[in-house]
């Protein structure tokens, strides 16, 4: 069934094309589409459209689908488009011509773009939530290893000293960013579509106020072809903020598999947490990071895909924008499974320790050695040309006891002041007021 379709359907071929796997992915906005409506029929009410009468029934049949569908008791009927027709088609079945008035004063165009903002609404929400254990995680693990030297190096040439505390503590400092990212991205999506109609807006005296308020969106996309033009910027702009959480794991997960290869050996984990070889006795092999960072540069492809496939299109609605659901969709979960993944690895790493007494790094301790001239006198340039010299010469001596207090460095990671920038941002996000309005919607 198709609500556009009129006397003449389309071919078979050219139906099954351009559904696609659209349907599948409808599944996903399932119980969005049926706020929306929720919020849509109690607007329509307002200005008249709809009796209260009609309001009650429709609001009784749709809180029952919603919760079917919270119950996986809900799917699409083999000859139904979409979810929009699907929902329609249980209304009239139950309610008759009432069921059909459900669809007075929007498009399917305004109708999916809310269905799609609803759904990455959630959907950060959710990303908001799984990466705060993995954050609290590597704070922790920067605070139990502070004192466990590790090399640190540029150009993947040792450099000077690091330490698994400033480690651990600087992918947690990662996350902070990536959410403020993600924040920016909720704001952008957390305004209100609904009410644009086809893009051109409505001839019927609608308050597009109203529903706002009763999804709890932040504010309105006023402009009504704006909003339709919204389609594809919110996605690319989510898949951005998506891509930055995992250029952190990704990160991670390489330093990870370098740090636990034999010519490193800084750390290990448990036989249970990695693979072996069909031939090779010996070998652990970090196939859970080395998937993570495969799986985050897929995730860090996506915005690019996204302005690709939206390139050089006119303002209006397009076709184009069906398949944008098709990668960015599962990218939510592949990308919460990899920071789960991520934190049963971290939490049950064993760390080297005395890595640094080894000879064959103390040419990390250069530049302690240089500084400990400047601050008995010598310039720096003078400092820097002795201990050069000294280097060349097979005279080099130095000392592992390293003293670093600055903000931010070995001795002073500052992790609570990295705590209290997280909690700031998160406590920014309005969900609380999100699950009011919606719980006031399907109560």
């Amino acid at each position: 069934m198709k609500l556009w379709q009129k006397d003449k359907g389309s071919i078979k071929e050219v139906e099954t094309f351009t559904v696609g796997n659209d349907r599948e992915m409808d599944i996903h906005l399932a119980a969005f589409d049926v706020l929306g409506s929720l919020a849509h029929i109690e607007m329509l009410e307002s200005v008249g459209l709809l009796t209260k009468e009609e309001l009650a029934q429709l609001q009784n049949e749709l809180k029952n689908i919603y919760q079917q569908i919270k119950n996986d008791g809900f799917k699409l009927e083999d000859d139904v488009e979409d979810i929009h027709s699907q929902v329609e088609l249980l209304l009239t079945r139950k309610l008759g011509d009432t069921g059909k008035k459900i669809h007075s004063a929007r498009s399917r165009n305004d109708q999916v773009l809310v269905d799609v903002k609803l759904f990455l609404r959630n959907e950060l929400e959710q990303m908001v939530k799984t990466i705060q254990p993995l954050f609290e995680l590597l704070q922790s693990q920067s605070e139990k290893y502070k004192d466990c030297l590790v090399p640190g190096y540029t150009h993947l040439q040792l450099a000077m000293p690091s330490s698994f505390g400033l480690w651990f503590g600087a992918f947690a400092e990662s996350l902070v960013d990536d959410v403020i990212t993600l924040k920016a991205a909720y704001d952008v999506v957390n305004k209100n579509p609904l009410g644009s109609a086809a893009g051109f807006g409505s001839s019927f005296p609608i308050n597009r106020t109203l529903t706002t308020k009763l999804l709890g969106f932040d504010d309105l996309n006023y402009n009504v072809v704006y909003a339709q033009m919204g389609r594809g910027k919110a996605e690319r702009i989510v898949a951005q903020s998506l891509a930055n959480v995992a250029d952190t794991l990704a990160k991670l997960s390489m330093d990870a598999c370098l740090f636990l290869n034999q010519n490193f050996g800084f750390i290990n984990f448990p036989s249970e947490l990695t693979t072996g070889s069909s031939i090779m006795p010996h070998k652990k092999n970090p196939d859970v990071f080395e998937l993570i960072r495969s799986q985050c540069n897929r995730i860090k492809a996506l915005p690019n895909e996204i302005t690709l496939m939206t390139a050089n299109l006119p303002s209006g609605y397009h076709r184009d924008f069906q398949l944008l659901k098709e990668h960015l969709f599962p990218a939510f979960k592949t990308l919460k499974d990899c920071m789960e993944m991520a934190g049963l690895m971290l939490a049950n790493i064993e760390i080297k320790k005395d890595i640094l007494m080894d000879e064959k790094y103390k040419y990390l301790f250069s530049v302690e050695e240089v500084n400990k001239l400047v601050n008995a006198g010598m310039p720096f340039r003078d400092a820097y040309k002795k201990v050069g010299q000294d280097i060349e010469t097979g005279n080099f001596k130095y000392e592992t006891h390293i003293h670093h207090t600055h903000e931010g460095s070995i001795g002073n990671l500052c992790n609570a002041a990295i705590k209290k920038q997280m909690q700031h941002v998160v406590a920014s996000f309005p969900f609380a007021f999100v699950q009011s309005a919606i719980h006031k919607l399907i109560s």
